[in-house]
């Protein structure tokens, strides 16, 4: 055999490193924009430069792809997220802080929101999914109910508000990612009206 012959096998880490980043990146998009049951290994592996039968070096299946996908973009989001709120003292201030970062997130990579939308939808409506991952999202819940209960230290927010104030984050937060995504002015006037209520509304010493 010839010094020069290439081995069959998988690749060396730091290509495949690269390459499942990659996977992740097009997958990412591809399931953002045509949803999971449209969205074929096939498809991801053109649009990532390989083979369909290397897809199966990195992932065993769609739906082993599909939760890479979820988790990655959740960890970016939320690491991001933390490091934002963390930077303020009070209710308010950290949602503030939260929500400009948001509107970052969806200037340099429009994708993220957009697949984190779909997901939530299809994975209410397709066993597969709904079935591994769920249908709720408890990183979420978590990240704003400790965010809220902030404002219960600090007084912003009065015991009996809590639940209420969590479903009204919850459901602005949804409206955001969900609806508005696709344009940045808007997205960017909702972050405003959103931010004048909560201060006009929880934010008054007088209240």
């Amino acid at each position: 055999m010839a010094k020069n012959s290439r081995r069959l096998g998988r690749p060396p880490a730091s290509s495949s490193a690269e390459t499942r980043g990659r996977i992740i990146d097009v997958a990412r998009r591809c399931f953002a924009e045509l949803g999971y049951e449209a969205t074929t290994n096939r498809t991801v592996a053109n649009e990532a430069g390989i083979t369909t039968g290397a897809m199966y070096h990195y992932f065993d299946s769609k739906l082993d792809l599909y939760s890479a996908v979820l988790d990655e973009v959740q960890n970016r989001v939320y690491q991001r997220f933390a490091k934002a709120e963390r930077e303020a003292d009070t209710m308010v201030g950290k949602l503030e802080a939260v929500l400009e970062t948001a509107h970052q997130l969806n200037r340099d990579d429009a994708s993220l929101a957009q697949f984190l939308g779909a997901s939530r939808i299809d994975r209410r409506r397709i066993p597969e999914l709904s079935d591994a991952l769920g249908t709720g999202d408890i990183r979420r819940d978590g990240f704003f109910e400790g965010i809220v209960d902030c404002g219960l230290k600090t007084g912003e927010v009065s015991k009996g508000d809590r639940a209420a104030m969590i479903s009204y984050i919850r459901a602005f937060t949804i409206g955001l990612t969900d609806g508005l995504s696709n344009d940045h002015r808007e997205h960017r006037q909702a972050l405003d009206g959103f931010m004048f209520v909560l201060r006009g509304s929880v934010a008054d010493p007088k209240r």
